[in-house]
């Protein structure tokens, strides 16, 4: 039984700071919303070949991602069927089977139970080698979208076409880049430890209030850069990344925010702060041998900022990057930062890709720590025993409403992806459903 009420807490206006604080908040969230909700688990291309896995968490529950003997892409629940220990302890590699390091039950890529050692023990028990709860058994729903593998722990909620909406044209549009049509992921990811709150991550990447004030500095170098350079300067690929974070309050609000069903929104669409960079030849002619001229700039016209597909990550289209969110208590998440390849494109497409994160998404990068700061000085600012509530009313009087074709939007310093997220926050921690 918990200690309140979700309707005292969610006002249209503002939120209550316990949302962020209260490790019982976090707990029913565990509950109602990761174990809930469709949550991404990695890409395909991870697991290449037969016997590569990929382990993770959803919230609290370690899962494995692996591929079958016959190509089929699994996510199983990373427990024993007997004892119920964690089975696959590395984060990645490739095996035959499973084998649990406890009392070696054996286990098939899919997850059946395969031997038993010392069988004879379970004579004339109820033990039955095929019966599923002895497996290491299937997530409740799985599904593959161009390669992104999404789970659900519960059997219930929507199809992932209806949770994703229009969500699903930011990842068409990232393997649609690729001249071959397919992506991969490349690398390790970077990893980011914020002591903060997951929600308060996710909130930032559509926040285009901030980035005038926390990294001022970094506009302000870019400024600088620009007042000392003789005309007609062709400037490096960082210079392009960095300039856009200068930008103004008109810059962003140009670009509106649309906040979708289920939690999801994206700013821009039309253009972006990536809208600006420079063509790169052999990727255009890569492009246009295969799809056509007409089709390629249908393709590559589309520029979304953030697409935050709730509650877990966010992708950018014309980066070709993401943003993992692992929550692993109410004031710690673990952010990691994963990037595609385009299959057929040239490789600097990929150096950009990584050039990019390295400048802007890594914790020791020009804006990160930025980020990284404000969370922390919310958790400790909202430790006081001042107002309790935290406020999102900017944009409130300009909500367009959202229709069957499109959802509702705002100008882009709008507050309206928050109030959008904890309309759905509040039907999850009330409900344990998103229906939205």
């Amino acid at each position: 039984m918990v200690s309140f009420e979700i309707s005292d807490l969610i006002q249209e206006n503002r939120i209550d700071k316990s949302v962020y604080l209260d490790p019982e908040i976090f707990e029913l969230e565990m509950q109602n919303i990761w174990a809930k909700a469709w949550i991404f688990i990695g890409h395909d291309s991870q697991v290449p070949h037969a016997g590569d896995f990929y382990t993770t968490d959803i919230g609290r529950s370690p899962v494995v991602m692996v591929r079958a003997k016959d190509g089929q892409v699994h996510v199983l629940h990373n427990r024993c069927g007997h004892k119920g220990a964690k089975v696959a302890g590395k984060k990645c590699g490739n095996v035959a089977g499973f084998r649990c390091p406890y009392h070696g039950w054996s286990y098939k890529l899919d997850g059946a139970l395969r031997g038993v050692p010392n069988r004879h023990g379970y004579e004339n028990t109820d033990f039955d080698i095929k019966d599923p709860q002895f497996s290491m058994t299937p997530l409740a729903r799985v599904a593959n979208v161009r390669g992104f593998v999404f789970a659900s722990l519960s059997p219930e909620g929507p199809s992932i076409e209806e949770f994703l909406g229009d969500a699903i044209a930011t990842i068409n549009n990232v393997a649609d880049r690729a001249p071959e049509g397919e992506i991969e992921i490349v690398c390790s990811p970077l990893r980011y430890e914020h002591d903060c709150n997951w929600k308060m991550f996710v909130e930032n990447l559509n926040d285009a209030m901030h980035p005038m004030v926390a990294h001022a500095s970094v506009g302000q170098a870019a400024k600088s850069y620009l007042a000392d350079q003789p005309e007609g300067t062709v400037y490096p690929k960082e210079a392009e990344i960095i300039f856009p974070f200068g930008s103004s309050y008109k810059f962003f609000d140009e670009m509106k925010v649309t906040a979708l069903k289920y939690g999801h929104s994206y700013m821009g669409g039309q253009s972006s702060i990536h809208t600006g960079y420079s063509d790169i030849p052999d990727y255009m002619d890569a492009m246009e041998a295969a799809y056509g001229d007409t089709k390629t700039k249908e393709i590559l016209s589309q520029n979304r900022h953030n697409t935050i597909i709730y509650p877990s990550f966010t992708l950018k289209d014309a980066i070709q990057a993401m943003r993992v969110v692992r929550p692993v208590s109410v004031d710690k998440t673990i952010i990691e930062t994963w990037h595609f390849r385009l299959k057929g494109a040239p490789d600097e497409m990929l150096k950009r890709t990584i050039l990019y994160s390295r400048l802007i998404n890594s914790n020791a990068s020009m804006v990160g720590p930025d980020d990284w700061d404000c969370y922390r000085r919310m958790h400790e600012g909202l430790q006081s025993h001042s107002s309790k509530w935290v406020d999102m009313r900017r944009g409130l009087s300009a909500d367009s409403k959202a229709t069957q074709s499109k959802g509702a939007q705002s100008f882009g310093t709008s507050d309206l992806s928050f109030r959008n997220q904890y309309r759905v926050w509040a039907k999850y921690m009330n409900t344990g459903t998103s229906d939205a």
